[in-house]
């Protein structure tokens, strides 16, 4: 337990739990509240407003009326403190770790890749795009390192421990009992056309993509065109062709598109989450088949997948366990049957 290591702290934040009190008995403005103590780090309520505020932005665009999505958003306020607290931890873990300077990496790397798919030379230029729509580079950024931070301390500490676990006879007697799950699936191998919207007329690029594919339909070199017109596509990366794309995996987006589509043949030009408008070209489909085949890596992902909600939950329950959490008396009752939920069971379990 690490009590005894944030006594000083702890101390010090008790203080802040003390001002609205304070206030009444002297007037005096309170600035923020501590919502919540986690370890040497805090909760704060303009946190939650910040964070409730962009929820509630994200409902407005997608058809709700503000006041239907500030009511869905207050609902479940008691959720939202309770995942911004495991985040916290997951934060402190990835320091305590020395992830920082991989995690900044990664964050730059994603960067990096956004402006190679918008054909932009500077972060400058990045962010005067982000701008143009709304987009707060500052915030986005914290979104994905957070994001970043989640993925990396839960891959090392959790999915590669429940991955290597098995031996290689239990993963043999695994693939034995469930040859079911392991047989060849539809794939398709496709080449990417992509038409940015950044920095561009919408309208003017919606009209390039149907004279494209016009051309292609009419004869055109795909692999031509696609070097003379395309912008780094979404769905390969940048990298302009993927191949054995699981077709059941596809999300509706691309696997609609794509379906009954031959190789050689294109789809329609299709939008990409407003990102631009997108031509696949099917290179070459592979049919599902009932026969079985071993191969060590699918069927580790396949047992660790099936075990990793329930050891994810095992990890943060130590994680909380290990640390020190104090929750305002006014928020305790709508997060702490939350956040430690999952801890009570683990309990009850041994």
């Amino acid at each position: 337990m690490r009590n005894f290591r944030f006594l000083a702290f702890t101390i010090f934040i008790a203080c802040s739990f003390s001002l609205n009190t304070i206030a009444q008995e002297t007037q005096t403005r309170v600035v923020d509240e501590v919502v919540a103590v986690v370890n040497d780090g805090v909760i704060t309520l303009s946190r939650i407003k910040r964070e409730k505020k962009s929820i509630v932005d994200t409902y407005v665009q997608e058809g709700k009326s503000r006041d239907e999505a500030q009511r869905m958003v207050d609902e479940k306020q008691g959720e939202l403190i309770a995942g911004l607290i495991n985040e916290e931890l997951l934060v402190q873990r990835a320091k305590e770790g020395g992830m920082d300077r991989d995690i900044e990496e990664a964050l730059n790397e994603r960067f990096v890749d956004v402006m190679n798919q918008f054909n932009l030379k500077t972060v400058e230029a990045l962010h005067a795009e982000m701008e143009k729509t709304g987009v707060d580079p500052k915030e986005l950024r914290e979104t994905w390192r957070t994001q970043i931070i989640r993925e990396r301390v839960i891959q090392r500490e959790v999915q590669s421990k429940v991955y290597w676990e098995p031996t290689g006879t239990q993963v043999k007697e695994y693939y034995e009992k469930n040859k079911s799950k392991f047989t060849k699936p539809e794939t398709v191998s496709i080449s990417e056309l992509f038409l940015g919207f950044a920095g561009r007329d919408e309208a003017t690029v919606r009209e390039a993509a149907k004279q494209i594919h016009a051309q292609l339909r009419a004869g055109g070199d795909f692999e031509a065109i696609a070097k003379d017109r395309s912008d780094p596509g979404p769905i390969t990366q940048g990298k302009g062709k993927a191949e054995k794309l699981p077709v059941a995996d596809l999300v509706p987006t691309i696997g609609n598109p794509l379906k009954d589509v031959k190789p050689g043949d294109v789809t329609v030009p299709f939008e990409a989450d407003k990102l631009g408008m997108i031509i696949l070209r099917v290179d070459a489909r592979e049919k599902a088949s009932n026969e079985s085949a071993f191969e060590e890596n699918i069927v580790r992902v396949a047992m660790m997948n099936e075990r990793l909600p329930t050891e994810q939950k095992k990890y943060m329950a130590k994680l909380r366990e290990d640390s020190y959490i104090k929750i305002n008396d006014t928020y305790r009752p709508s997060v702490a049957p939350i956040l430690f939920a999952d801890d009570r069971t683990e309990k009850s379990n041994n």
